[in-house]
């Protein structure tokens, strides 16, 4: 488990933690995933009610785009401040790289929105994009957005602050996307979704050698 060196960041990060546990559950019952490995007894089967691939009457896919593309621009706005601040040039390459292939992936995701359901990519809970305050359903340090991205810049050491930061988002992006494939009703998506897994858990693990061999096993 990563650290923050400072008694107040620490309590900076474990606090992110449990917001994280909380919204992961959140995020569990909105893709229609049950939270929990054997349900309660007595309660309805998840999903009932829903009609397969459909969040409430929204479809799946739809659901989708709308909270992947804010969950991006998390990754986004982070990957920006590393190209300004970032001393190792591993890192302003892994920036480069995140920015140019997440900004693509959510231009293809507005166009298919369009195409698909008409209009424009609404607002996903109204708390979204920057300076939103808060992450990807609320989750603090897994959006990258407002207050965490304001956390990254002040950081002492940012390319170990943008490890801890990105490691959990990226691993936040992979679940989103691959609980997403099940019920998934468009191959071009699911394609984008597969891809998503792959360039990010291989994101991960390039981060963690890092983590490891500049700043020892988290």
């Amino acid at each position: 488990m990563i650290h923050s060196r400072s008694t107040g960041g620490q309590t900076r990060v474990a606090a992110r933690r449990l917001a994280a546990v909380a919204g992961v559950g959140a995020l569990f019952l909105g893709l229609g995933t049950p939270a929990l490995a054997v349900p309660p007894t007595g309660a309805p089967p998840m999903g009932s009610g829903m009609g397969a691939g459909r969040i409430g009457t929204q479809p799946m896919d739809q659901h989708f785009i709308v909270m992947m593309i804010p969950h991006h621009d998390g990754a986004i706005a982070m990957a920006d401040l590393a190209l300004s601040r970032a001393r190792r040039p591993e890192i302003k390459a892994l920036a480069r790289s995140i920015k140019d292939s997440q900004t693509q992936e959510n231009a293809q995701m507005r166009t298919w929105y369009r195409q698909w359901f008409g209009g424009s990519v609404p607002a996903w809970g109204g708390a979204m994009g920057h300076g939103g305050g808060m992450g990807m359903m609320g989750m603090g340090g897994m959006g990258g957005t407002g207050t965490d991205v304001a956390w990254l810049k002040n950081a002492s050491d940012f390319d170990r602050a943008f490890i801890q930061q990105m490691i959990p988002h990226h691993r936040m992006g992979v679940m989103m996307a691959s609980m997403a494939q099940t019920n998934s009703q468009h191959p071009q998506l699911l394609a984008m979704q597969q891809a998503m897994v792959k360039a990010q858990s291989q994101e991960i693990e390039q981060m963690a050698q890092w983590y490891r061999s500049w700043y020892g096993t988290p």
